[in-house]
């Protein structure tokens, strides 16, 4: 009996060992299993992510064609759309397309793509345009120094600067690019500038804060006075902004410096007495921005066809044509009125290149990048917000005109720099697996044209 016991209890020992060793095995297994589903679900989740990119990029490309079209600049569309971008359920999960709102437009969360071009390009912003914005905080000359000479070629010198030499006496040495941005996180290797002005809270350096992170924690838009969060400058700046010098419709635009009389009048609104107004003109005063042609008045010889031309022109000048403004020839009436100008202004360029590089979109660019531009202050800067808000959206350039407190001296300064339609787009997409939760965030910035379409910026696991 003794001895049957003594096997029976080595008999329970063997089970119990056998249970453990089985459990432990089972375990591993489901461990396993648990990681190749996870692996899965995240790969999932990243070409649901890709399939919000590509749906992006294919309703930009419509959305291209059409303002072509009907030659219009900018239809608003895309940038703040839920019903295209947000939780478009596809298999097994959804994705949605996003943004993270301006404060002045309530803050929080958008469904939509943004703008390139409603920010400041860091490869063509003058010294002048860093140091005299205020929304850029702490960007001190000497930083501001810092980042012309970093870009700049090395036989070119920019007083407070730092050169190769300094970057090289670091631990570790590294050298100055002397060439464009090609990335807005490279500012970082550049003095004076450190993650807290550069990133804010944005600790991630993917353009949201921790607090974005979770989109269905996020609920209606907080107000403005709530969303104090700082993200520092990484909103407000871009290296990647461009677009062809052509008009909205697709035309090759017209140089009223070179142009003979012929091409004038090819432009719709500009008629024989006013194309000879032009060229006379320029003659005598070489034409810097379009502003000047609200300048262009009838010569000395043809004072007798002034009235005629300005008639013709559009109906007599409105009150701000009367700013003549120094380059006025006064020999006569301005032919070209504000309204005249508007109309034709898309149609016209004094830039001889084929892509046009740095401009500032009006119709998309918060009141603090406009801030950044020449004679522009806070002020008039949210009343460019205000007025295409409550008035619609700028056909062109020239649309600023309307704006209270634009004079013919300010829109001189700021027409070179600005544009009323993009071409340049970030898109972050994040696809989820719904049973598990697992994400995946994918971040493109994309040139799109009528026939070509380029990915410029790819980036992962943001």
């Amino acid at each position: 009996m003794r001895r049957q016991g003594s096997i029976l209890v080595g008999v329970l020992w063997c089970m119990v060992l056998l249970s453990l060793v089985v459990i432990g095995v089972l375990h591993t297994a489901r461990m396993d299993l648990s990681v190749v589903q996870n692996y899965g679900d995240r790969v999932q989740a990243h070409y649901l992510a890709l399939a919000g990119v590509e749906r992006a990029k294919a309703l930009l490309y419509r959305d291209t064609v059409t303002r072509q079209q009907t030659s219009k600049s900018h239809t608003g569309s895309l940038y703040d759309d839920a019903k295209d971008f947000e939780n478009v359920p596809l298999g097994r999960g959804r994705f949605q397309v996003f943004r993270r709102a301006r404060s002045s437009d309530g803050g929080g969360i958008v469904y939509g793509i943004s703008d390139e071009e409603s920010r400041l390009n860091v490869n063509t912003v003058s010294l002048e345009q860093l140091t005299n914005n205020s929304s850029l905080l702490g960007m001190k000359p000497e930083i501001a120094a810092a980042i012309v000479a970093w870009r700049s070629p090395e036989t070119q010198v920019t007083s407070g600067g730092a050169q190769t030499e300094y970057y090289m006496s670091l631990r570790p040495p590294y050298q100055a690019r002397n060439g464009p941005f090609q990335t807005v996180r490279e500012l970082l290797m550049v003095r004076g500038v450190t993650r807290e002005l550069l990133l804010g809270n944005d600790r991630n350096q993917n353009g949201f804060l921790d607090s974005d992170d979770d989109l269905e924690d996020q609920g209606p838009r907080r107000s403005a006075a709530e969303d104090t969060s700082d993200a520092g400058w990484f909103p407000l700046l871009t290296v990647v902004a461009t677009e062809k010098n052509v008009s909205a419709g697709g035309k090759d635009r017209v140089n009223p410096q070179t142009a003979d009389q012929a091409a004038l009048t090819g432009i719709a609104g500009i008629t024989p007495a006013i194309a000879r107004a032009i060229i006379s003109y320029r003659g005598q005063h070489a034409l810097q921005t379009l502003g000047d042609l609200l300048d262009v008045t009838a010569a000395q010889n043809q004072r007798g066809q002034t009235g005629n031309a300005a008639t013709e022109g559009g109906g007599s000048s409105s009150s701000g044509s009367a700013q003549t403004g120094s380059g006025s020839s006064g020999s006569g009436q301005p032919v070209i009125s504000e309204d005249l100008l508007i109309q034709i202004a898309d149609d016209l360029t004094l830039d001889g290149g084929t892509d046009l590089t740095g401009l500032i979109n009006i119709n998309t660019a918060s009141a603090e990048v406009l801030d950044c531009l020449p004679a522009i202050d806070p002020t008039l800067a949210q009343g460019i917000v205000s007025h295409r808000k409550s008035s619609g959206f700028f056909a062109n350039v020239a649309g600023l005109l309307k704006v209270e407190g634009m004079t013919h001296d300010k829109f001189k300064q700021v027409v070179p720099l600005i544009t009323a339609r993009s071409e340049t787009y970030r898109i972050v997409s994040e696809g989820k697996v719904d049973s598990t939760g697992a994400r995946q965030r994918i971040e493109e910035i994309v040139h799109i044209g009528r026939r070509d379409l380029e990915t410029l910026s790819y980036r992962e696991d943001l």
